[in-house]
């Protein structure tokens, strides 16, 4: 895996992949606004779309009926440099039909306590918590 960072102006940076995806990554300053999320925003949404990508692939191999999950995450980082997360807590919404509760928890513990390599790096900072809703829609 490779990427490239490149420094347009200010706090302003493109981060592009290998395969051309990119993403504009950056901080408000006092002449500009905010280009994009920044690194530890980035960071963040990392860690919350590897441990979805995690719940969505253990729910359908337990032939759950799924519409929609979403994971909102809520962090707390230090006060002094380097400014490292030190909570972080996701909330897992899955909304589908039939969904079998156990299956449900039983997959964002994995996720978060096993399988998501975003967390796990993460783990060494902050301490993660999770908890998850079902939404019936049937």
């Amino acid at each position: 895996m490779k990427s490239r960072i490149t420094w347009l102006h200010d706090q302003t940076y493109v981060a592009e992949m290998e395969g051309g995806q990119s993403i504009v990554v950056g901080t408000a300053t006092d002449t500009s606004p905010k280009p994009g999320p920044s690194a530890m925003e980035l960071a963040l949404m990392a860690a919350g779309s590897c441990s979805s990508w995690d719940v969505v692939e253990i729910l359908k191999k337990g032939r759950q009926n799924i519409e929609d999950v979403i994971c909102d995450l809520d962090a707390d980082r230090r006060d002094e440099a380097p400014k490292v997360f030190t909570r972080i807590h996701l909330t897992f919404t899955v909304r589908g039909r039939g969904l079998d509760e156990k299956r449900v928890a039983r997959a964002v513990e994995l996720s978060v306590e096993k399988y998501c390599s975003v967390l796990e790096m993460l783990k060494s900072t902050a301490t993660i918590t999770h908890g998850y809703e079902i939404v019936e829609t049937g």
